[in-house]
């Protein structure tokens, strides 16, 4: 049974899971569907078609299922879909999504993001990434799993992040970031493999002197694109350990639209 506190308004229609608790001065539309044990603090807002699942956290002032930051949105029925085990921070805003991508929002599962972190329409958030305090991915954005964003970032339409990448605090990312790397600055430059954050996921050293080796193919040897991705390909297959990283790290790039920070 779910706990709702006097001053909160949940709109009919909404659907409530088991222990759920909407504390004083939330809005819940009539569109929503939250799982089991998710939480809202207080003063969240939670609106549009948007369905959570179970576990969730989320402090005061977040606005959950907003419209799109979008002059072209015109009341389309679109959708946010929230995973589970998530902590979203004060203020942080979530955004439906739009007709002109799929009309989908997705946020994944134990992520934390925290105070002032603004996901926009369209956007694709992966698992267990961070995004610290006021990031800003802006719409069609995708995030792959266990990436982390440094606080005061912002990110560009249609960049993609990729899983273990790492972005520092107070970047601009205009273009696609390869998984593995970190990165930094305004436009984001490339400064390296993610080591610590590999080491801590439980990547081998073999596979991180792999994927080093791939990076300075990548960076370092003055090749185009194509044949570094060529060169990178031939690696995984004779690498000792690291082929499936290699041949990711390979097909991240070849499938760049926006092109990859450089």
């Amino acid at each position: 049974m779910a706990t709702i506190h006097p001053t909160a308004i949940v709109e009919d229609g909404a659907q409530l899971g088991e222990n759920v608790t909407i504390g004083p001065f939330c809005y819940v539309g009539p569109h929503v569907t939250i799982g089991d044990g998710t939480v809202l603090r207080q003063r969240v807002t939670v609106e549009g078609r948007t369905t959570i699942g179970r576990d969730n956290v989320f402090y005061a002032g977040a606005s959950i299922g907003c419209d799109p930051q979008d002059k072209k949105y015109a009341g389309e029925p679109t959708r946010l879909e929230i995973g589970d085990r998530n902590v979203v921070r004060e203020n942080c805003t979530m955004s439906i999504g739009t007709v002109q991508d799929v009309g989908l929002t997705v946020v994944g599962s134990d992520n934390l993001f925290m105070a002032n972190a603004h996901v926009a329409h369209d956007c694709r958030i992966g698992n267990h990434i961070i995004a610290a305090n006021n990031v800003a991915f802006a719409g069609h954005v995708t995030v792959e799993d266990y990436a982390i964003v440094g606080g005061q970032t912002g990110v560009h339409q249609f960049v993609r992040i990729g899983a273990h990448a790492m972005v520092g605090g107070v970047s601009a990312v205009l273009r696609d970031v390869p998984p593995f790397v970190i990165c930094a600055q305004n436009p984001a430059e490339p400064h390296g493999l993610n080591i610590v954050g590999l080491r801590r996921s439980g990547y081998s050293e073999k596979t991180l002197r792999a994927l080093h080796k791939a990076y300075r193919t990548l960076y370092r040897e003055g090749l185009l694109v194509k044949d570094a991705i060529r060169t990178i390909r031939e690696m995984s297959e004779t690498a000792e350990e690291g082929q499936e990283q290699l041949r990711q790290f390979a097909d991240f790039i070849e499938k760049s639209e926006r092109g990859i920070i450089r």
